[in-house]
C-alpha cells in the first residue's frame, strides 16, 4: 500500500488532489481504507483517463453512414432461412462438443441494474412467473438440460462449466445467492466466479467524483472489462485445464437466452469461425440497438446514434432493411481467439461514453443524489473485439424465441419485468400447443392453436415449462399430446413423471 504523501503526490500531478480534500476529518480506519483504495487505482494512468473521459463527452459521436455497409449474405446464418436438416447437423455438431467437455458458457453479470430499481444482482431477480424461479435457476436449469442432451445423442456425459463475471458490487451477493440455493444442482467446481474491474468516474471537467468523504465513485468498465478480467483472475488458464474450446457469452439479463446453444454453436464450428454473434431483425428502423455490420470493411457493432435515421431505414430490393442485423449481446468464441485478444488486442480496445448519475459529496461535504447526468463513465464493450477476428460469422434467430432483456422496472413499455415474463409464458404456450396439448385459460376458454404473439405482449394462457423436463420446446409431444391442460399450469419433473405414468 502507498503511503498517505505518495498518494498525495500522484494525485496532484494527475490534477485531481481535490480528492483528499475531506483527509482530516476521516479516522483512522477510514484513512486506512482509503488509501487502500487510491493505492489500487492505476494512478500513473490516471490524468490520461480523466482528460480522455472529458474529451470524449464533449465530442459527438461521428456518424459512419458513409463507410459501412451490410455483413455478407455468405457470413450469415439462420435459424428462420435454413431448412430441418442443416439446423439438425448444426444441433448434432454442437451437442457433439458439448459432450466432449469443449464448450462452456460465460456470463455477463457485473451491472448495477440501476434502472431495474433493485439493489442486489440482476440474475436473483424473479419476474413473477408461476413457479417464482430467478433468472439464475432459469440459467442453471438450461445448463442440466443441454449437458443431458448432448448425453442422450452422443452416449457421453460431458460438462458445461459456468464462468460468470462479477463485479465489485454482484460478486459477494451472487456467491451467497449460489450458497444458499446450492449451486441449482451444479458443482460448485464447475461454476466460477471472478471480478472485472472497477474505474473512477468522472465529472465533466474531469475531476474523479466523490461518492464519499473518503470513497470513490467506481464503475464497472463495461462488459468490455471481459478481456482484462480473463487475465487479471487465471480464466483462460482453466479452461485450457478443463479443455474447453469454445465460450458461449451473454448478458444475464435475457430470460430466453439459450445456454451452450447446440445449434450456434454447431453453426459457428462447422464454419471455422473464431467470432461469432446472434442477431434479431430488428423491430424498425428506430429501435434502439446496435447494428451488426462492416465499417471500412471491418465487420463491428454500430451503435444506434452513429447511424442517420435515412440510413437505418434504407430497404432492400424486398422490402426488407438493409441494416437489419440487431446485436443482441449473445456470443460465441473459440478460446484461441480470447487468449489473441488477452496477448495483443485488449489494449486496442475502443473506450466508450456513458453519461451517469452519480451519487456525490459537494465542496461542502453534503451528500447530493442528482436528478440529471453529472458524471461520465468510460466503458469498453464485449463486441469491440470483432475487428480483430479471422473468420466471424452472425447468425440470425428468432426474436420471439430467444430474446427479452429485462432491463427496466415495471412502468415501462419495453424490457420491464413483465414483458420478460410475458415473453416466457407465451413462448411456453406456444410449445405445449404445438406438442398436442390444449390450454384453458383462467376464464374457461380454449386458448386456439393458432396464437402467435409478440414479444411481451400479454400470454394467452400462464402455462410455464422448467427447462429440466425441455431445453427449447423438445421431447413434450411425448408428454402433452391430447392432454387437456387448466392453467396456470407448471410442468415441472414432478408433473412430467405423473403424466408420463398416466
Amino acid at each position: 500500500m502507498l503511503s498517505n504523501k505518495e498518494v498525495q503526490q500522484r494525485l496532484e500531478a494527475a490534477g485531481q488532489a481535490h480528492v483528499l480534500q475531506f483527509w482530516s476529518e476521516l479516522n483512522e480506519e477510514e484513512r486506512t481504507s482509503f488509501l487502500q483504495d487510491l493505492s489500487q487505482l492505476d494512478l500513473k494512468g490516471l490524468k490520461d483517463h480523466c482528460e480522455g473521459a472529458r474529451r470524449a463527452a464533449e465530442s459527438p459521436s461521428d456518424s459512419l453512414d458513409q463507410f459501412i455497409e451490410p455483413v455478407p449474405a455468405g457470413s450469415i446464418g439462420s435459424v428462420r432461412k435454413s431448412d430441418k436438416e442443416r439446423l439438425t447437423e448444426w444441433e448434432n455438431e454442437g451437442l457433439l462438443q458439448i459432450s466432449q467437455n469443449r464448450v462452456g458458457v460465460l456470463l455477463l453479470a457485473g451491472g448495477q441494474g440501476t434502472r431495474l430499481g433493485v439493489q442486489y444482482p440482476k440474475g436473483m431477480y424473479d419476474v413473477g412467473l408461476p413457479s417464482r424461479k430467478t433468472l439464475y435457476e432459469i440459467q442453471a436449469e438450461r445448463i442440466h438440460k443441454v449437458q443431458q442432451l448432448a448425453e442422450r445423442r452422443h452416449g457421453s456425459r460431458g460438462t458445461v462449466p459456468w464462468y460468470i463475471m462479477t463485479s465489485e458490487f454482484t460478486l459477494a451477493p451472487t456467491e451467497t445467492f449460489f450458497k444458499e440455493n446450492h449451486y441449482f444442482g451444479l458443482k460448485p467446481s464447475d461454476v466460477v466466479m471472478f471480478e472485472q474491474r472497477m474505474i473512477p468516474a468522472v465529472s465533466f471537467d474531469g475531476k474523479i467524483i466523490l461518492q464519499a468523504k473518503g470513497k470513490i465513485a467506481m464503475a464497472p468498465d463495461g462488459n468490455g472489462g471481459l478481456y482484462q478480467a480473463l487475465v487479471d483472475n487465471g480464466v483462460l488458464e482453466d479452461m485450457e485445464k478443463r479443455g474447453v474450446e469454445y465460450l458461449h457469452v451473454y448478458c444475464v439479463d435475457n430470460i430466453l437466452v439459450k445456454m451452450a446453444d447446440p445449434v450456434f454453436i454447431g453453426f459457428c464450428v462447422s464454419r471455422g469461425a473464431d467470432c461469432g454473434a446472434k442477431v434479431v431483425e430488428k423491430a424498425c428502423p428506430a429501435e434502439p440497438v446496435g447494428v451488426v455490420c462492416k465499417v471500412k470493411g471491418v465487420t463491428q457493432v454500430v451503435e444506434y446514434s452513429e447511424i442517420k435515421p435515412e440510413t437505418a431505414e434504407l430497404r432492400g430490393p424486398g422490402g426488407e432493411l438493409v441494416y437489419s442485423a440487431g446485436n443482441i449481446c449473445n456470443h460465441f468464441f473459440t478460446r484461441a481467439f480470447l487468449q489473441d485478444v488477452a496477448e495483443k488486442f485488449k489494449e486496442q480496445l475502443k473506450q466508450h461514453v456513458a453519461l451517469k448519475k452519480v451519487p456525490f459529496v459537494d465542496s461542502c461535504g453534503n451528500q447530493v443524489k442528482p436528478t440529471k447526468p453529472n458524471g461520465i463513465k468510460m466503458e469498453k464493450f464485449v463486441f469491440d473485439v470483432f475487428p480483430f477476428s479471422r473468420n466471424f460469422v452472425a447468425f440470425e434467430v428468432v426474436r420471439e424465441d430467444e430474446f427479452s432483456p429485462l432491463k427496466n422496472a415495471d412502468g415501462a413499455p419495453t424490457d420491464s419485468p413483465t414483458t420478460a415474463r410475458n415473453s416466457l409464458l407465451n413462448q411456453h404456450c406456444r410449445w405445449a400447443v404445438a406438442a398436442g396439448a390444449t390450454l384453458i385459460d383462467e376464464q374457461g376458454n380454449t386458448v386456439p392453436p393458432s396464437t402467435r404473439v409478440s414479444v411481451g405482449d400479454v400470454p394467452p394462457a400462464r402455462c410455464e415449462i422448467s427447462p429440466l423436463v425441455s431445453y427449447f420446446g423438445e421431447g413434450l409431444d411425448k408428454l402433452l399430446k391430447g392432454q387437456i391442460l387448466q392453467t396456470p399450469f407448471i410442468l415441472d419433473e414432478k408433473k412430467a413423471k405423473e403424466l408420463q405414468a398416466q
